[in-house]
């Protein structure tokens, strides 16, 4: 997939909600109180990987510091963070999950329990264009662990899609496809342990 077209995917999905939301840049105050009240959410996702294949499947955030999703087919992948780790869980793979801690991606940005974007030297770059706000963001004090580039839209405020680079600089694009927040999501649903047995049969 060249970047000609990954663009056009990113910017159809953003104007579907052209309409809805006005043109109007939040301030990184409001995205964090967005953000810190965003207790349980979940979704569809659409993945484009750097290598431009494209995945979807199903999202599950309840924060803090878990989030997990489920790929379908024909990847049936899925990566599970939970217990202050990350998992990947290849689906052709009978070894176990590939495990990271958390706090060394991108991702637990949005996780951690007090997400404060006015923090010294956690955001990079904010860009306001139409009903949109994107704000890059990386942990002031390991900026080498990569970083992840969000989008929200306003009225009222909402995550879109995000854009993570990793410490070794690929991109891998995450577009939320109607993500509902609140309900209740079980804890079993983040247990690394739990889907590594499973998997065991």
């Amino acid at each position: 997939m060249s970047k000609r077209i990954l663009s056009l995917i990113i910017a159809a999905a953003l104007a579907l909600y052209a309409g809805a939301a006005s043109a109007q840049q939040l301030s990184l105050s409001q995205i964090s109180a967005y953000l810190n009240q965003l207790q349980t959410a979940q979704g569809g996702f659409t993945q484009i990987n750097s290598d431009g294949t494209l995945y979807t499947g199903q999202i599950y955030i309840k924060r803090p510091g878990r989030i997990r999703f489920e790929y379908n087919a024909p990847s049936e992948s899925m990566v599970i963070a939970g217990g202050g780790q990350l998992a990947i869980f290849d689906a052709r793979s009978n070894t176990g999950p590939d495990r990271y801690p958390l706090n060394r991606t991108p991702l637990s940005i949005i996780l951690q329990p007090d997400v404060d974007l006015e923090r010294a030297r956690m955001v990079t770059n904010v860009v306001s264009e139409g009903p949109t706000t994107t704000v890059t963001a990386q942990d002031p004090d390991n900026p080498q662990y990569g970083n992840i580039q969000m989008v929200f839209t306003a009225n009222p405020v909402e995550l879109r899609q995000w854009i993570v680079t990793d410490d070794l600089g690929v991109e891998t694009t995450v577009i939320l496809n109607d993500l509902v927040a609140g309900g209740t999501l079980r804890d079993i649903l983040f247990n690394i342990q739990a889907e590594t047995r499973k998997r065991a049969g």
